[in-house]
């Protein structure tokens, strides 16, 4: 009889284990300009897309948002956030702020807005981490700007405990192999770079993120 019982409590496990609800992905959401948005390029090649079929490939159960817009600045960025506040982010990717510098904003203002951005998605999202994708500006003058330009990725880096990709383009900069005829937009190769570039900063957080409970909002 004991054997029936026990054949019994076994073939239920199955079923229920058969009939489980599938576990809730963790959410990445992506939040940047024209290099991120995979300008001119296939949504399925620029690197955030590259990154969620790694995060597959790693068994990591995260859904990618890609929220880039091109010619995407600080200030639209934040006109932009309200409705992906409405979602789960457990991971941040940050990557504004090149389109300023062009435009000649001050640094601080430049800084202002992303810490703003930052702000607003731990504020709906406490435990959320973040990565924040450095740029940095064609040293042509190497002035005040143009350093104080790259400094600001480390100091909000260090400021809100983020992770840091030290320089999104490294290694694509510069290369015409590796990018558009304008030479300023990375090509489909040139993608695949950013994406190692990228998943050699997020892929300990996404594992460390993945072996914690899923937590409301």
């Amino acid at each position: 009889m004991k054997y029936a019982v026990a054949a019994f409590l076994a073939m239920m496990s199955l079923v229920f284990a058969e009939h489980a609800p599938a576990a809730e992905p963790k959410a990445i959401l992506v939040f940047g300009d024209s290099l991120s948005e995979g300008f001119m390029l296939k949504h399925s090649e620029a690197y955030p897309a590259l990154l969620a079929r790694k995060l597959r490939a790693a068994g990591l159960n995260f859904s990618v948002t890609n929220a880039s817009a091109t010619g995407g600045t600080t200030d639209g960025g934040l006109e932009r956030l309200p409705p992906h506040l409405k979602h789960r982010i457990d991971i941040l990717i940050l990557e504004l702020g090149i389109n300023d510098a062009f435009r000649g904003l001050p640094i601080g203002q430049i800084q202002n807005n992303l810490q703003q951005i930052i702000d607003k998605v731990k504020a709906r999202n406490p435990n959320a981490r973040v990565v924040i994708a450095g740029m940095q500006l064609p040293g042509y003058a190497a002035d005040d700007y143009v350093s104080g330009f790259g400094q600001m990725f480390v100091d909000l880096a260090a400021n809100n405990r983020a992770a840091l990709v030290p320089y999104l383009l490294e290694g694509v900069a510069g290369n015409p192999s590796l990018n558009l005829p304008d030479g300023i937009h990375p090509n489909a190769a040139g993608q695949k770079v950013l994406a190692e570039n990228v998943w050699r900063v997020l892929e300990p957080l996404a594992r460390e993120m993945a072996a914690r409970p899923l937590r409301s909002q």
